[in-house]
């Protein structure tokens, strides 16, 4: 019954090429994350032109921006080791778990979901490696819609109380997404940056918008997160507390990285803060390069708390 009273609320048209068009612009402070434009993109050689064919799909834009950019293929080969470690749900064990996904996830779409091409390239094959299989499958054979000549195919991820009709409109097997229902973007945010969610996390929420700011006078990195999005621990003397780890990734306009840092901040509330705590910031001493580039920021819960968010600002 859930299916059939999802399927019949699904009224929102979309598709995967839109989203390929979206930009989505937020200023955060002197910190924007913005197209940019003036450097020449260079050409790739066969191994940088692999990765960049496959990886494409779940590269943010500014992603895509840095490595179109980067002059050699050294730099290059250092941007894609990079690019799966930060993507990495356990970084310390031997395996990418995400990477053999992934990978696993494009063979059985170019295998299953041809449609006279490569399967990575139609609707259903994206959607599946974006997400995988879905919980629910149903194939609908007998319908009243005259527009459609062949079969109406629905996915259903509960995680993301998502639904996805696909239909065959000329008969011909060759499906297309139509409609949609739930957290489409929210999924494909997390999917692309490789965030991780799961029990005992951390974040209570798949997405978190965290802010960051920069003060160029006093070379001081402010990161706000909403205090709602997480979930705190108690201590022994009854304060409430987050253990998080931060990387943050330092690149120059040209794509080239200027550096890595790695810090731990624990951030506690006293039992009369808590109850009307909104925001929860975390300040690093470190100096931004002068000039445009972009900041890459990992956020990890620590201990018993896991989970992981990511996002890649571009410094105006």
């Amino acid at each position: 019954m859930r299916e059939k009273k999802q399927r019949k609320r699904i009224a929102v048209h979309f598709s995967l090429y839109f989203y390929a068009a979206v930009l989505v612009i937020v200023a955060v402070g002197s910190l924007f994350l913005v197209a940019c434009g003036g450097s020449p993109r260079v050409k790739l050689d066969p191994e940088s032109q692999e990765f960049y064919d496959i990886a494409q799909m779940i590269m943010s834009r500014e992603e895509s921006k840095i490595f179109r950019l980067l002059p050699d293929a050294e730099s290059r080969k250092e941007f894609i080791k990079e690019f799966w470690e930060k993507r990495d749900p356990f970084p310390d064990t031997p395996k990418n778990e995400f990477k053999d996904e992934f990978m696993a996830r494009i063979i059985y779409a170019d295998q299953r979901f041809k449609e006279g091409g490569k399967g990575r390239n139609t609707d259903r094959g994206r959607i599946y490696i974006f997400m995988g299989p879905p919980d629910k499958f149903e194939e609908i054979f007998t319908h009243e819609d005259t527009s459609v000549r062949g079969s109406v195919i629905y996915w259903y991820y509960y995680n993301y109380n998502l639904g996805i009709e696909f239909v065959d409109e000329k008969g011909t097997g060759q499906y297309r997404i139509r409609r949609y229902e739930g957290d489409f973007f929210e999924a494909m945010d997390i999917l692309k940056l490789g965030g991780s969610f799961g029990p005992d996390n951390i974040f209570k929420r798949r997405l978190v918008k965290f802010q960051l700011d920069y003060d160029k006078k006093e070379k001081k990195v402010t990161i706000v997160l909403p205090a709602k999005d997480l979930n705190f621990s108690e201590d022994e003397e009854g304060a409430f507390y987050v253990d998080l780890d931060f990387v943050f990734y330092l690149y120059d306009r040209a794509g080239r990285r200027l550096g890595k840092y790695t810090e731990n901040r624990v951030f506690k509330a006293t039992i009369q803060e808590y109850p009307d705590l909104k925001e929860v910031p975390f300040y690093f001493d470190f100096e931004l390069p002068e000039g445009k580039g972009y900041i890459d920021v990992t956020i990890s819960g620590r201990g018993e708390k896991s989970g992981r968010i990511r996002r890649l600002f571009e410094i105006k």
